[in-house]
């Protein structure tokens, strides 16, 4: 059956391929005519004479690049809507960085130093007199000018005030990303229908970041008067800041609305009319930039959860082998704390999340008993079709799992090991593909903040990740656990449980939302109510019993009202009076309070640290599962009301200064740190970016072109293929294959493994991979080995139970993650280090931290190898149209199609389709040549 690929916000908007023809050239006709006319003199009413920036104390030496497809102009008027879904025509500035992006997968292997600006812009500060495309002053202050160059249309905002430099990001903002900042704020108020529309996917993701974060305003406001009290001075300047930044959005709103070049979407959706230009663009204010920065912390930085479903795993583990084996069986696939894990910080230990010796105050559930709280009630129309059933029961497992999408990576080098004796770094997030993108680019020049980089649009009164003066800094989803399940004691009814002995009443916090058809999203009238009940310990997510106790299962985050935190960090890493070295950044990055790791660069150093607010546990308090409720078991010195706990030092956080190379890919940071998701054991996709960096630093002689040809070589690798698939064939092959039919399967994956095991096109613009039917047996075979190996020693109760801790594959064809297929990001979750310990152990190798016993033939290297011959020969024989069955976007059977990055639309703009890439999605190359 064909997948669909999911679209969100406008992605199936019916216009104009809605239209009838006549009806088509008619409205474009008239768009152009009409629409485009009034956009000149609004321009012109806020430019002044073009002039250069200069380079403000830039150390970088022409050294710092970058990168953020598709393009930086985020926004398109409804007649520039018309013209790219009519003819696929791009405004300005919209897709000219994703050729640059795209193309660096086939040409890498020929890159140098001097051809890095053909794939990358740019990212010195100021820009060249001849380079200057247009300078603005915004709302005609004098205080701020916004400079935009030629080749990406990125802003240079320059401000003489503080106030003047962030009124100019707000306005730059709001001219790149309005609609998409609108899309946001209400997606974090869980308020997207109601202003997008009614469409299954848009339904499903407010209800997952509702879900994560149900606040009322007046929780919005708190969390801006707490996060300004507490940060002092420098709280006090941030609120400042935030009100400069939004003062510029909604002067931006208002100009655009009077020159009537606002986003057509307004449009499309209803909001404003194209005729009368009746209709409100709401003004932005302070709450919303918490709303923002809830889905920004919701989907990179809130690492834990999922202990739910780790205790039905341990039941069914148990309730196979017995407790004392049980429990074992469930340890070794956990891999807590795996001694072939890849590592970021190579010495030291970090204790963490530890198996506690004798486990304390453990709720886990009567068998059968656990049900998931819903969320929607009293539907209506089509929210109770069943399209928006399954994308309410998808948006509930995504938000309750532990396996959050991490999705961003670094690699750093440390000078002693480069040719030009300064450090070498290629790092950035991997956040996903939209149209427009969720990040944006900017140069902050004013009193108090020098930097140039990316930000969350919305949020971008700050540089989030980029570049100073004489230094950069990037981030990695770090993922340790700051999320708790506990189990409160229900009394009286089931909206009452028990708090400290007390019998108190849940708190009832509601949403409802309705929409109507609009030209964007034809789905037919509909309404809802998301419902969330809270108690002191967070909102309930499940209900169950516990020893015949009526209990609901709730989750306590340390950042649940705190999402405004982090702000006193990300203000510290943009005043280049505060950063003057790696010690300065790892102070300014412990005032982040979401689960990142954090890598810095200049010209003589590199650091690394882990951020997160990490809750102290009570003693004996196992985090992998539920507890009880109860004062014995709650984190150390706990306020519920300001949800405030104890926090793990930073000393206790894992970091580093000057190590040799710093690597990170969403793995294990540090020795003895446990990280929430599962996976991180003897393969992770870590391992391909440490075998290659590696190996460059005991070659020596580091250059940034190296660097970067190392990252892109790992983002074509099948990890399954490079780390998996040699022990697979070496099985297999210990006697000679006989069957015609698997010897020519078995000649085929060892001819694309001698080849480096890439996903890779014959040439480029081919759309055909080499090594393609290698490929597609892999692909065919992975899930048909890993059950055949597993199931029938787990049993398949077990196994259904472990596929929901770590489902089995993540290769690039497969619909996962936010945003379904076609996402890029692949081989962060699966099940390779079961399938490669469990191989090393039936062939006789060694094995650090096995599982706890033998599951492929029972432990018989001979009954392995038929288990894998049967499977094989089956997945040789499957089809290139039954592998890759098709989906909106491709045929079924195109194999580099299905493989395909495609950026999700959240607006009008459709950008084609690109090869696939594991790779960052802002990314940067810097190496600084001097230092202040």
């Amino acid at each position: 059956m064909p997948r669909r690929a999911p679209r969100h916000v406008l992605g199936g908007m019916r216009t104009p391929r809605g239209i009838p023809g006549f009806l088509k050239t008619a409205a474009i006709c008239a768009l152009i005519a009409g629409l485009l006319s009034p956009l000149a003199p609004a321009a012109a009413s806020e430019t002044g004479t073009a002039q250069a920036t200069a380079a403000a104390n830039d150390f970088c030496g022409n050294q710092c690049s970058d990168i953020l497809p598709p393009g930086q102009n985020g926004n398109a008027t409804l007649a520039q809507i018309l013209l790219n879904q009519a003819f696929g025509t791009l405004p300005e500035h919209a897709g000219d960085q994703l050729g640059p992006y795209a193309d660096l997968a086939q040409e890498y292997g020929g890159l140098t130093n001097d051809r890095i600006g053909e794939f990358f812009n740019d990212a010195s500060f100021g820009v060249p007199a001849d380079q200057v495309a247009s300078t603005v002053r915004p709302a005609g202050r004098s205080d701020v000018t916004i400079v935009r160059d030629k080749r990406t249309g990125v802003p240079h905002i320059t401000g003489t005030t503080r106030y003047g430099t962030e009124f100019g990001a707000g306005f730059a903002a709001a001219q790149d990303r309005l609609w998409l900042m609108d899309v946001f704020r209400h997606v974090g108020r869980g308020q997207l229908t109601s202003f997008a529309g009614g469409a299954p996917s848009n339904q499903g993701l407010e209800q997952q970041f509702w879900r994560h974060a149900p606040y009322t305003e007046a929780e919005l406001q708190a969390q801006i008067d707490n996060a300004v009290a507490e940060g002092g001075e420098r709280g006090r300047q941030a609120l400042a800041d935030a009100r400069a930044y939004l003062d510029g959005i909604n002067a931006y709103i208002d100009a655009s609305d009077r020159g009537r070049s606002f986003p057509g979407e307004y449009v499309l959706t209803g909001h404003k009319d194209s005729i009368t230009n009746a209709g409100t663009i709401e003004h932005f204010k302070i709450t919303d930039l918490v709303a923002l920065a809830s889905v920004v912390g919701a989907l990179f930085g809130s690492g834990g959860g999922g202990e739910v479903a780790n205790a039905l795993s341990l039941l069914a583990a148990q309730e196979k082998y017995g407790v004392r084996e049980g429990t074992e069986v469930w340890e070794s696939f956990r891999m807590r704390n795996d001694p072939e894990a890849a590592l970021t910080v190579h010495d030291g230990s970090f204790p963490y999340a530890t198996r506690p010796d004798d486990p304390q105050g453990t709720a886990l559930p009567d068998a059968g008993s656990v049900e998931p709280e819903p969320l929607v009630h009293d539907r209506t129309g089509s929210a109770a079709s069943s399209g928006a059933t399954a994308a309410s029961r998808e948006a509930a497992g995504t938000a309750l799992s532990s396996a959050k999408r991490g999705m961003s990576n670094a690699l750093v080098v440390s000078g002693e090991h480069t040719a030009s004796g300064h450090p070498v770094a290629v790092f950035g997030p991997q956040t996903g593909y939209f149209a427009p993108q969720l990040l944006l680019l900017q140069e902050l020049q004013g009193p108090g903040i020098s930097a140039r980089g990316a930000s969350f649009a919305g949020l971008s009164m700050y540089v989030q990740l980029g570049r100073g003066q004489d230094y950069a800094w990037s981030a990695t989803t770090s993922g340790q656990d700051i999320i708790d399940t506990y189990a409160v004691e229900l009394c009286q009814d089931d909206h009452h449980y028990l708090y400290r002995g007390t019998c108190t009443p849940m708190e009832k916090v509601e949403r409802k939302n309705a929409w109507k058809p609009t030209v964007a999203d034809g789905t037919a009238a509909g309404s809802y109510t998301m419902r969330v009940w809270r108690t002191k310990y967070g909102p309930v997510g499940h209900r169950a019993t516990v020893g015949g106790k009526k209990i609901a299962y709730t989750t306590l985050r340390s950042s649940f009202l705190h999402e405004a935190d982090s702000i006193i960090g990300f203000q510290m890493l943009n005043d280049p009076e505060f950063v003057q070295g790696p010690e300065s950044f790892q102070q300014a990055v412990r005032h982040i309070n979401f689960t990142f790791n954090w890598f810095y660069a200049d010209s003589e150093h590199t650091a690394y640290y882990n951020s997160g607010d990490n809750p102290v546990r009570a003693s004996g308090v196992d985090a992998e599962f539920p507890v009880w409720a109860r004062p014995a078991h709650e984190w150390r010195g706990w306020d519920p009301a300001a949800n405030r706990a104890d926090y793990t030092p930073p000393s206790a956080h894992p970091h580093s200064v000057d190590q040799d190379y710093y690597i990170s890919w969403n793995n294990k940071q540090a020795r003895d740190y446990t990280a929430a998701p599962w996976g991180n054991g003897s393969v992770h996709r870590g391992d391909l970016l440490e075998d290659r960096v590696r190996a460059l630093v005991r070659q020596g002689g580091v250059t940034r072109a190296s660097l970067v040809k190392a990252m892109a070589d790992a983002g074509l690798a099948d990890l399954r293929a490079q780390d998996v698939l040699p022990g697979l064939l070496r099985v297999v092959t210990a006697s000679p294959v006989t069957d015609p039919v698997a010897a020519d399967a078995v000649k085929k994956l060892q001819a694309w493994v001698a080849a480096g095991g890439r996903r890779t096109e014959t040439s480029a613009g081919s759309k055909r991979y080499a090594d393609a039917d290698a490929i597609r047996i892999l692909d065919a075979w992975w899930p048909l080995l890993v059950k055949a190996q597993f199931e029938p020693g787990l049993g398949s109760g077990l196994f259904t139970a472990m596929t929901a801790n770590l489902p089995v594959d993540e290769a690039p064809s497969a619909a996962h993650g936010p945003t379904g297929s076609h996402a890029g990001s692949s081989f962060q979750y699966g099940w390779w280090s079961y399938v490669d310990k469990d191989i090393r152990s039936v062939l006789g190798e060694q094995v650090k931290g096995p599982l706890a016993r033998a599951y492929c033939g029972d432990g018989s290297l001979a009954a392995c190898r038929d288990t894998l011959l049967g499977t094989l020969k089956e997945a040789a024989g499957r089809t290139a149209a039954q592998v890759y069955p098709g989906d909106d976007l491709c045929a079924a059977g195109d194999q580099w199609c299905a493989d395909s990055i495609h950026h999700r639309t959240l607006g009008g703009i459709e950008h084609r389709t690109i090869g696939w890439q594991n790779r960052p999605t802002y990314q940067q190359v810097v190496e600084f040549t001097s230092h202040r």
